[in-house]
């Protein structure tokens, strides 16, 4: 066996470590080296979940599970079949780190915090004298005589026997220029987890407040999620919203981030029944101020903010109450309308939608189809999911897979 041979690891994100380290734990006689084009690694894994990283989600069925990437789904089946949740769960406590189920779904290390994960990395690292370099940018990789020369952008240049790309998602094509320069096809990249703006809009005075159960649908009813919702100063964001963006990311582009959804701040009711309730309530209470007296389950400071949108004359008692006014305000309850005006990314958390086309991989070995020796993990490929930890899930599977094929290729 040749006890020199050399790996190269392009990025120090989720998934270059875990390439890295799942290599020498398979072949401790290979070199490995990641190489990091900035001044940190780790970067996203730190703040991710809040600083407390959403390591996996708890889906344990690959069939249910690939329903969660709106890009990638068909090819991460046979994948998610070689390394699953499980294998995670049993990977990182196999490595120091526990992991614990929120109610959910999303699992984050017992710590509830990230730095137990970028420990547990950098710990591996040392063990196996995996070395880190960093503000290592590549400029190209050219393969001949079955070895691979890096140039960086510093004008330093190695020699490599085999290369990993896991360099992440980026919001401009260019910056997969020298990924498309070895021949690989390259889908232009969108953001796919972002918050729907609602400049100057009246619901934004109620930020900071979280509804546990939503459902959001664009206008035309196309696209539709549910789950928790969060107001905030620009707009409206939470897991229903983001999940939204993700799997519309393309239709919401095209349209500029210009568009129409509704917010259904009820879930389990529909107009009908709204009506019903509301109609109860002011049968029994007719005497009671509409804006001081719920008629449902809302926060209250939700349920004035739509009775003030429902209403000219808010003062009014249950009685006085038109078939007009029920009907604006059963509304409002389960379809309020919106108008969406831009979104809002957040630079470390970004995930896109686009990247190295699928096509061109193998997925049973992460292996180019079109150069020998050259293996992608992780978001740098066109796989994205809904949030709640299945971009990282597919990080660490893609990653294994990598690390597998080298480590028992020679």
């Amino acid at each position: 066996m040749k006890k020199d041979k050399e790996i190269a690891i392009i990025g120090g994100g989720a998934a270059g470590f875990f390439t890295a380290i799942n290599i020498m734990e398979q072949n401790p006689f290979y070199k490995v080296v990641i190489y990091e084009k900035t001044n940190q690694v780790l970067t996203k894994v730190k703040v991710s979940g809040g600083g407390r990283c959403n390591v996996t989600h708890a889906c344990f069925d690959p069939a249910e599970l690939i329903d969660f990437y709106p890009r990638g789904k068909k090819e991460l089946r046979g994948p998610f079949h070689q390394f699953m949740t499980f294998d995670t769960i049993e990977w990182f406590a196999n490595h120091g780190v526990e992991l614990k189920t929120e109610a959910d779904g999303r699992m984050f290390p017992a710590s509830n915090q990230s730095q137990s994960v970028i420990d547990c990395f950098l710990n591996a690292c040392k063990k196996y004298k995996i070395q880190i370099e960093l503000r290592k940018e590549v400029v190209s990789i050219d393969r001949k005589d079955n070895n691979f020369t890096i140039q960086f952008k510093d004008n330093a240049k190695i020699q490599v026997d085999s290369v990993v790309i896991a360099s992440g998602g980026n919001s401009k094509k260019a910056a997969y220029d020298w990924i498309a320069k070895m021949g690989h096809s390259i889908i232009s990249p969108i953001p796919s987890l972002f918050t729907f703006n609602l400049p100057k809009h009246a619901i934004t005075e109620l930020m900071g407040l979280s509804i546990e159960n939503a459902i959001v649908t664009l206008k035309n009813g196309s696209f539709e999620t549910d789950g928790p919702l969060l107001i905030t100063h620009w707009g409206l964001s939470g897991p229903a919203v983001l999940k939204l963006s993700s799997i519309a990311a393309k239709e919401l582009h095209q349209l500029n981030y210009q568009f129409d959804f509704s917010v259904n701040w009820l879930f389990e009711h529909d107009i009908e029944s709204v009506i019903e309730l509301i109609e109860r309530y002011k049968k029994e209470h007719p005497k009671r101020t509409v804006l001081k007296n719920k008629c449902v389950n809302l926060p209250g400071r939700l349920w004035e903010y739509l009775v003030n949108e429902s209403f000219a004359n808010t003062s009014i008692n249950y009685a006085d109450m038109n078939n007009k006014e029920l009907n604006s305000l059963a509304n409002n309850l389960v379809a309020q309308a919106f108008k969406a005006n831009g979104k809002t990314t957040f630079k470390e958390e970004f995930v896109s939608c686009g990247g190295v086309d699928n096509k061109s991989i193998d997925f049973k070995t992460m292996e180019s189809k079109v150069i020998p020796n050259l293996y992608f993990a992780g978001e740098v490929l066109n796989i994205d999911a809904v949030t709640g930890g299945f971009n990282f899930q597919s990080a660490w599977t893609t990653g294994f897979i990598a690390a597998k094929s080298i480590a028992e290729r020679n």
